[in-house]
């Protein structure tokens, strides 16, 4: 039976609430990045990496957005990294976290709040990288998302994104008795996840939805970006207590990846998909 669906208002009104109070309790994700990463943001946000390039060579004046990314972490980052950076996050909270770190660090980082499927407040082709951290499992549709980030993305800019693997949303957080984990939600049914504990894998109070990789990797690429590499991260650990997050991760990979560019003006673009 398919579940009731939720207005994209009450999500959103919903998850900025739940942001806030996620900031307050200073959750892991609303940790903002220390010393040590500040020591070489190039290098803590990916630079240097074997294989294919995610990030450009130098961010010395790139136009980077950071989307959905609040948290005091990637903008500051990618700022101190020689970037100019633009965040947008829904949470006023989280979004606070970035203006103290920026303040503290005497960072120039614009910050507005808003929702990643509705970036009318920036011009069309401005940005050199948009960076996703995992955020589209709070909203409903991704379409429109991916839409919004072709506009404001330049032809032959890149597009990096992370997600929350549409597998491991659809299962169990924990084992059964025989020890396996079980899928138990529907996909892209439109109806926010039944509500769940406080885990790595999950958010607790947000409403969070699952997305097929149709609809992740096709809206990437109906929205005018083409697809260069594509990797889930590794966070199994094989000693790991069963029902632990890494003993899950070695059954479901947590997250996926994408690196993809905005093709060249008459052809498309590029976009790359940031794993957590």
């Amino acid at each position: 039976m398919k579940r009731p669906g939720v207005s994209r208002e009450a999500v959103l009104d919903h998850n900025a609430r739940a942001w806030d109070a996620l900031a307050a309790e200073k959750a892991a994700l609303a940790q903002p990045a220390g010393d040590e990463a500040f020591g070489d943001p190039y290098g803590w946000l990916g630079g240097g990496r074997p294989g294919p390039p995610w990030l450009p060579g130098r961010l010395d004046g790139v136009e980077v957005l950071c989307l959905g990314a609040g948290g005091g972490k990637h903008g500051p980052l990618y700022a101190a990294a020689g970037a100019k950076v633009t965040v947008v996050d829904l949470s006023p909270a989280m979004l606070e976290l970035d203006r103290a770190v920026a303040r503290e660090r005497r960072l120039a980082v614009e910050i507005i709040q808003g929702s990643m499927d509705d970036l009318s407040m920036l011009a069309a082709s401005r940005f050199d990288l948009v960076v996703h951290p995992v955020s589209t499992c709070y909203l409903p549709d991704v379409r429109r998302v991916f839409q919004e980030v072709a506009r404001v993305t330049r032809p032959g800019g890149t597009y990096v994104s992370q997600h929350k693997s549409p597998a491991s949303l659809q299962a169990s957080p924990g084992p059964n008795q025989a020890g396996r984990y079980e899928i138990v939600n529907p996909q892209d049914d439109g109806a926010a996840l039944p509500p769940a504990g406080r885990s790595r894998l999950r958010e607790a109070g947000t409403h969070e939805f699952v997305h097929s990789l149709s609809a992740l990797l096709g809206g990437i690429c109906a929205a005018g970006f083409t697809i260069e590499d594509v990797c889930e991260p590794e966070h199994a650990e094989p000693a790991a207590a069963i029902g632990s997050f890494g003993h899950r991760a070695a059954f479901l990979r947590p997250y996926i990846r994408i690196l993809a560019r905005r093709a060249a003006e008459g052809s498309g673009g590029t976009a790359i998909l940031l794993v957590e």
